[in-house]
């Protein structure tokens, strides 16, 4: 399978800081209308058992979708796992409301491939200040005038769910909506829904904002424009995502809570299901191959 540094393919004339950050209709109006929607409906139709709804789909979705299928599997590749679990995982992933398969594939190569360079647009960096950065982020894409080419590997490109995924990814939201309605009512759609959605898309910016400007750091990439950082207060709310740091030093490693007293949720249902046989081959940092800029602070 390809990785970060052959699906993005450069030429003489690509670089990653010359654009322009334009408004993105799509992106904007669909947080805009989840976030109003959560807040009138979510009132409207508030119960606790609806809350609670809230945060048990946050938990299944963001832990399962965004970090082990979307992230850790499909972009990494750093498990081996049956088909039908990987596309369940994946599956998951265009439920947060950040996009399928392809989308989250490159935009999150674009930017690995932006910070990896020795300059880059402060879009990829999260160098703007918080509130232009929230803008940038949740309601513009950044158009760059000599961007690289992308190559998508075959299993997405071959396999007719994950395309299906793709092109549908919006609506996904619809029988899981319907599901829930059935289940408890409007109040059921409203914080299942509505306020996961947001909640899921608001916590991604704010946790990527931070992991890029500020917090702890066990390791530098020389020669990278931008370090990740971990940020210590939300390791259980995040699954582990938030030890970017680690992340930043060891991107195919399974394991993101490297080192003692960092919780990683994510790593923990992992080492469950290869212990019941559904998952093998977790790859840990000293699994990785040494890389020459890889430096302890």
């Amino acid at each position: 399978m390809r990785d970060i540094t052959d699906r993005v393919i450069n030429s003489a004339d690509t670089n990653c800081y010359d654009g322009r950050v334009r408004w993105s209709p799509a992106k904007s109006l669909w947080f805009s209308a989840m976030a109003i929607g959560w807040i009138i409906g979510g009132s409207l139709f508030f119960s606790w058992t609806a809350v609670a709804v809230f945060f048990l789909l946050c938990a299944i979705i963001l832990c399962g979708g965004h970090s082990l299928g979307m992230h850790r599997k499909l972009i990494h590749d750093s498990f081996d796992c049956p088909k039908w679990l990987e596309r369940l995982g994946v599956y998951l992933g265009t439920l947060v409301g950040l996009g399928g398969p392809f989308t989250m594939m490159r935009t999150h190569d674009m930017r690995d491939w932006a910070q990896r360079q020795t300059e880059c647009h402060d879009f990829f960096s999260h160098g703007a200040s918080v509130l232009k950065d929230f803008w940038w982020q949740v309601h513009c894409k950044l158009h760059l005038e000599n961007s690289p080419d992308f190559a998508f590997p075959p299993k997405l490109t071959e396999d007719p769910f994950m395309i299906w995924l793709q092109r549908t990814a919006m609506l996904q939201q619809i029988p899981l909506a319907i599901a829930l309605y059935l289940w408890g009512g409007w109040g059921f759609v409203f914080w299942g829904i509505c306020g996961r959605v947001t909640a899921s898309i608001f916590g991604h910016w704010l946790v990527g904002y931070f992991a890029h400007n500020d917090g702890h750091q066990d390791w530098i990439v020389d020669g990278a424009a931008v370090q990740g950082h971990n940020v210590r207060w939300c390791g259980l709310i995040t699954f582990g995502e938030c030890w970017h740091n680690n992340h930043h030093a060891f991107p195919e490693s399974a394991k993101l809570g490297v080192y003692k007293g960092q919780s990683d949720p994510g790593w923990w249902v992992l080492q469950s299901l290869e212990a019941i046989g559904l998952v093998s081959n977790l790859k840990r940092p000293h699994d990785l191959s040494q890389r020459a800029e890889l430096r302890r602070v």
